[in-house]
């Protein structure tokens, strides 16, 4: 069952004050992590005598998200990061709407019905996440003119409209008037399998606008319906600066250009509607996505395979749940992280540092 955990970053801010100085996806399961914090955050003497630090008081009342909306782009069901999010946000008291893929929103509306993703909504206090409003969403059309007549007449769209970024940020403000956090927790490379030598022009561009393009597209049309201090959040993988054979079809291509676009619309989005913009590269999750990666017959998946190496190999040997990246961007999103903006967070036990495989056959023998 996951477990919200959101007092962890409570606990990073008071370990901070108390010195004097400063679609990817987690592991085998999804699990809880054992954070606490104290009651407050306190300040001390040395402090508050400074005038070098600035007026701005952090306590636990910064993780009150109670009066803000967040959209999260890409949810459809509990095993992903997009819902660990979600249920972060939620935890500390935002009201969540979410966006879902138009060929599975009746399944995970029936699953939520259903009360399928119940274990998965438990917060802190033994309350259920609710999803205030479930909105088609296909990150892959900008406007209604971009919708192709193949998609139009789709089984798997009919009685749906409304789906394109603009007409959902249209129907939000609508709704909710400004909202403060959009989360995209999307991906989508149709030749994901293939090696990037093998992989066609199609297939190539196809990874970049849903997984990279569309960040783009949310920010543009959601910046205006955004209160100033707002943040957007995306999710990243390692294969955007390292090579990961097995994520090909052009997808580490568009997760490098996520990252380069996080850094520029930090500035421009910054500039104009003051929005903070930043990516979580995230360790290796066993979610329903992830999963549907290519595998050979008589072999473990591509994400098991990622799992174990990352087991093997990274600094903190250790289970990498989904709320640990759920915590993550719940930091990223509060008013904690006021002054971070363009970066790339790294929640992967360490593996991103590392620059030799300590498991390979090599090695062997060698006392690591």
């Amino acid at each position: 069952m996951i477990r919200a955990t959101s007092f962890f970053v409570a606990a990073v801010a008071a370990l901070a004050l108390a010195s004097t100085g400063s679609a990817f996806a987690p592991s085998l399961s999804v699990g809880r992590t054992t954070f606490r914090a104290s009651p407050a955050v306190g300040q001390d003497a040395a402090s508050s005598a400074s005038t070098s630090r600035g007026k701005t008081q952090l306590s636990m009342a910064s993780l009150d998200l109670k009066g803000k909306v967040a959209f999260i782009a890409g949810v459809a069901d509990s095993s992903g990061y997009g819902w660990a999010i979600a249920r972060a946000l939620a935890d500390a008291g935002a009201t969540i709407i979410v966006g879902t893929w138009p060929p599975v929103l009746k399944i995970f509306q029936m699953s939520m019905k259903k009360g399928a993703f119940d274990d998965d909504s438990a917060l802190s206090d033994g309350s259920k996440m609710e999803i205030a409003k479930i909105y088609p969403l296909d990150a892959v059309f900008d406007s209604p003119e971009d919708v192709p007549t193949e998609i139009l007449e789709n089984k798997r769209y009919a009685g749906l409209d409304g789906y394109t970024i603009s007409e959902v940020a249209d129907a939000i403000e609508k709704d909710y008037g400004k909202i403060d956090i959009v989360v995209h927790a999307l991906a989508n490379g149709p030749e994901v399998a293939k090696p990037l030598l093998e992989t066609s022009r199609k297939g190539y561009l196809a990874a970049s606008s849903a997984s990279a393009y569309s960040a783009v597209s949310l920010l543009q049309k959601f910046g205006p319906i955004m209160n100033e201090g707002g943040s957007m959040l995306s999710l990243t993988y390692i294969a955007s600066e390292k090579v990961i054979p097995g994520y090909g079809g052009g997808m580490s291509s568009a997760k490098a250009q996520l990252e380069s676009d996080t850094r520029t619309l930090a500035y421009e989005a910054g500039r104009k509607w003051g929005i903070r913009v930043n990516t979580i590269s995230a360790g290796p999750l066993k979610s329903r996505a992830a999963s549907a990666i290519g595998k050979e017959p008589g072999q473990k998946t591509f994400i098991e395979y990622a799992i174990d190496y990352s087991k093997a190999n990274a600094p903190l040997a250790q289970d990498l749940y989904n709320d640990d990246v759920g915590n993550a961007g719940l930091f990223l999103c509060s008013p904690l992280a006021r002054v971070i903006t363009g970066t790339t967070m790294y929640v992967d036990n360490g593996l991103n540092c590392m620059g030799m495989c300590i498991d390979s056959k090599a090695l062997e023998g060698r006392n690591m």
